[in-house]
């Protein structure tokens, strides 16, 4: 093995314990993060799945996504032992792999699922689609638009699915409940999205690679992927294009080429989006960022509140309603999340009713595009 290669794995070992929005670390310096809930009762298994790298903690609702929704979980494989403990903790069952090619070549597993560090996800994704599998990746599920065009070809050759697990809208109740108002036609016709999405960094429990966008694709194309998936899942855009956009370093000097905020307008055939992200949330909020959604339709709004309702409701998923007749609120937190189920049942009948797959590239696709776009901003403060 080359210094050069030898200097990559021993970087991404050192810097493993995250990725993008969220990060996995011991659970001493975990700030404001309950522990995961217990693991969801399995559904009868109708698929079996099998998980390749678990640098990000989303892959745990993921894993009990698919999980509950009919899949069997095989087998796991993870370069780092101390990634492996936690995830052996939760899932005692499931089979410690030795290789990725294990899984890979094991012809009984029907579904790959993978936060691995995002630079990777792609790759990886490749190979599982050609061992005639099929993928659900954590988000950014691609990080450059040269990437994104080697996963179109790999699937259409293939036909197998590659989904990318849009868990702002896929996992939050409020976002399903919307989703649901929208098409009953609660508001009208929608006329626009926006998206605000902070964040709180805390900087000392992160990587050295959480700052290079040459890892996780800048802050547009990580945390923006959940947004432009709203945008065009709440219009019905088919057919897009970037308006603007602009990403700046305004507080964070030590680290020059990261980002620490960033936005955009995207408009398309079914409406206007606006995004705002950043890594503003203060210390002093509860949950990692106040996540909003506003849909704008021609006969009302709706907003919702994800994970933090800062008047004093408690919990997430808060959703407030406002028509021609008043305005309502709505507590979703007993709203059922139907991925899992719709997922599994897609691998089966190779369907789409998940998320459809030019859906997922065009989301993938309108993020990338914005932060390849980017006017770099100087605002010094």
């Amino acid at each position: 093995m080359n210094n050069k290669e030898n200097t990559r794995r021993d970087f991404l070992k050192r810097t493993a314990l995250a990725a993008g929005g969220s990060i996995l670390l011991p659970p001493a310096i975990v700030f404001a993060a309950p522990p995961p809930p217990p693991p969801v009762k399995p559904a009868d298994a109708k698929i079996r799945f099998s998980v390749i790298g678990i640098n990000h903690s989303h892959i745990y609702a993921m894993v009990d996504a698919v999980t509950g929704g009919g899949g069997q979980l095989v087998a796991v494989y993870a370069k780092e032992p101390e990634l492996m403990t936690g995830f052996m903790r939760r899932y005692p069952n499931v089979k410690k792999a030795a290789t990725d090619t294990e899984i890979l070549e094991d012809p009984s597993i029907q579904l790959i699922l993978s936060s691995g560090i995002p630079v990777d996800r792609a790759p990886l994704g490749i190979k599982v689609m050609q061992h005639g599998k099929d993928y659900l990746v954590d988000k950014p599920g691609v990080i450059t638009l040269a990437q994104l065009a080697e996963v179109r070809k790999v699937q259409q050759q293939t036909k197998r699915i590659y989904s990318i697990m849009y868990s702002e809208r896929l996992e939050n109740k409020g976002s399903i409940k919307a989703g649901e108002l929208v098409q009953a036609g609660a508001i009208g016709k929608v006329i626009q999205t926006i998206n605000i999405a902070p964040h709180k960094m805390s900087p000392k429990t992160r990587p050295d690679w959480f700052f290079d966008p040459q890892y996780y694709g800048g802050i547009i194309t990580d945390i923006g992927s959940h947004q432009f998936d709203q945008y065009l899942f709440y219009t019905g855009t088919t057919k897009a294009e970037i308006t603007a956009s602009q990403v700046a370093n305004v507080h964070n000097p030590q680290y020059p080429k990261f980002e620490d905020f960033g936005d955009a307008m995207v408009h398309g055939n079914g409406g206007m989006g606006y995004v705002r992200l950043d890594w503003f949330t203060p210390d002093g909020v509860s949950v990692f960022g106040d996540g909003r959604l506003t849909i704008l339709g021609t006969d009302g709004y709706i907003e919702v509140r994800k994970y933090i309702d800062i008047a004093g409701r408690p919990g997430g998923s808060h959703l407030f309603l406002a028509d021609k007749k008043g305005i309502q609120y709505i507590d979703c937190s007993n709203q059922v999340l139907p991925f899992g189920e719709q997922f599994v049942n897609d691998v089966i009948n190779r369907t789409e009713t998940a998320m459809p797959q030019a859906h997922c590239f065009l989301a993938t696709e309108l993020a990338l595009q914005a932060q390849a776009k980017a006017k770099r901003v100087d605002l010094k403060l």
